[in-house]
C-alpha cells in the first residue's frame, strides 16, 4: 500500500482562518488551508514551515498543537493519505505567490460563514474536518477518517468511517 504524508496549516486572526486556492490538472478550483507533502527526511512542521511560504509568502514563526489528524483510504487504488493539521500561533509576512508547484493563486481570511461557501468544492475529507474546527476550535486532536473509491461513472464516492 503506498502512504501518502500531507501537513496542513491553520492560521487565524481577527479576520478568519487562512484558505488558499488551489487550481488542478482538469482546471477546477477548490479552497483549502495552506499545506502539502511531507517530504522525505521532512517532519510536518518542517513540510508546514516550507508549504506556508511557497504558496502564501507568509512565515510561521511558531506552531501551536496538533489540532486534528484525517485519515483517507483509497480503496481501489491501494493508498492511504494521512494528514496532520496544525495551528500557526505566531507569523509574519505579506500574501506573495510564487508556489513553485503552481497550484496556488490565491489566499485569503475568511469568516466562518465565507469558508463554508469557499470550501463547497473541496473533497469531504477538507470540508468537514475546517468546518468542525471552525465551530469547536478548543477541540484538539479529533480524527477523520474516510474511504474514497470510484464510482462505475468514474467519479469519487469518499464516506466517512
Amino acid at each position: 500500500m503506498r502512504h501518502w504524508k500531507v501537513a496542513g496549516a491553520l492560521l487565524q486572526n481577527p479576520q478568519g482562518l487562512l484558505l488558499v486556492a488551489n487550481r488542478r490538472r482538469n482546471g477546477s478550483l477548490d479552497w483549502t488551508p495552506p499545506g502539502g507533502v511531507v517530504d522525505e527526511g521532512e517532519t510536518p512542521l518542517e513540510a508546514l514551515r516550507r508549504e506556508v511560504i511557497e504558496e502564501t509568502g507568509l512565515r510561521v514563526d511558531q506552531w501551536g498543537e496538533l489540532a486534528y489528524t484525517v485519515e483517507v483510504a483509497f480503496t481501489d487504488r491501494d493508498m492511504l493519505l494521512q494528514v496532520e493539521v496544525h495551528r500557526a500561533h505566531l507569523w509574519s509576512g505579506e500574501f506573495i505567490f510564487e508556489d513553485p508547484d503552481g497550484i496556488v493563486e490565491e489566499a485569503r481570511f475568511v469568516q466562518q460563514k465565507d469558508a463554508g461557501l469557499l470550501l463547497k468544492e473541496s473533497p469531504l475529507w477538507v470540508q468537514e474536518p475546517v468546518s468542525s474546527w471552525l465551530t469547536s476550535p478548543q477541540t484538539l486532536g479529533a480524527h477523520f477518517s474516510y474511504q474514497a473509491r470510484k464510482t462505475s461513472q468514474g467519479e469519487l464516492r469518499v464516506e466517512r468511517q
